[in-house]
């Protein structure tokens, strides 16, 4: 794979050619989903629940994140990577530049961070430093107790509109990139042809830039013996894991996956 950049990014949205991403947390894993075309890796605090055993992401430290970037890194073959700030790894301007410089130190590519309009503070603060910042909007997990739990964010118009607005604000303050989770696919549509910026989704609908999902969801893994409705097992009727990185590429590059059975109405 060559090595795929911002720029890389960039034109993939505006040639309409949707982008891969998946969770990664390890080289042997980075290797294959490099191997199988995936052009982002996200080093997600979801390693809290699937690697960790945590019932969220809320434990997971900065000294964890970065350990697990270093280990992506080095079995990673023109990916990008992108890594979250946990959580309160941002609360403070000094917090954020701290953080966010131990994870690209480590080997990432550009940093997510969750929330709304205030995040624009931290991402032009990390932007005007040659950060590059992913914007996480919807249900953030990190938020999990204010929100009530797993739910879908964007269903009533008073909070819809001011996803657009805050997304809208969010590329304006420097953002490169958006992720929207749990969000209507109708909303998420509109938000994406709303931003020149990338826009991933994960239980998001199809009309997002690309899509991403947990590794172990789409091997059909999980602790909990629950499957989201945004999940599908890549595994299944395929001969072993390659094979199963290989068809969650394709799905995603034919607009095949998600269908409307993995998305949410308003």
């Amino acid at each position: 794979m060559p090595d795929i950049t911002l720029t890389t990014l960039q034109s993939l949205k505006q040639s309409g050619e949707k982008i891969a991403m998946l969770t990664c947390y390890d080289a042997t894993f980075a290797q294959a989903c490099c191997q199988a075309g995936v052009e982002v890796l996200l080093v997600g605090d979801s390693l809290g629940m699937v690697l960790q055993g945590h019932d969220s992401t809320l434990p997971v430290s900065l000294v964890d994140m970065a350990y697990h970037v270093a280990c992506v890194k080095r079995g990673t073959q023109g990916a990008l990577i992108l890594a979250d700030l946990p959580f309160m790894a941002y609360a403070t301007a000094e917090q954020t530049l701290h953080s966010a410089g131990a994870l690209m130190q480590a080997g990432a590519h550009m940093v997510k961070l969750e929330g709304a309009a205030w995040l624009a503070e931290p991402i032009r603060l990390l932007a005007e430093r040659g950060v590059p910042v992913c914007a996480h909007l919807g249900l953030t997990p990190q938020a999990v107790n204010l929100l009530g739990g797993y739910k879908v964010q964007g269903r009533q118009e008073a909070q819809a509109r001011q996803m657009r607005a805050d997304a809208i604000a969010l590329e304006q303050a420097g953002a490169a990139m958006l992720l929207l989770e749990c969000v209507p696919s109708d909303l998420a549509t509109e938000i994406t042809q709303a931003v020149k910026i990338p826009v991933i989704g994960i239980g998001a609908g199809a009309g997002t830039d690309g899509q991403v999902l947990v590794l172990h969801d789409m091997l059909g893994l999980s602790l909990t013996g629950r499957t989201a409705k945004f999940v599908k097992n890549f595994l299944d009727g395929q001969p072993n894991v390659p094979a199963a990185l290989a068809a969650y590429v394709r799905a995603v590059k034919a607009v095949a996956f998600p269908t409307a059975e993995h998305g949410f109405s308003a």
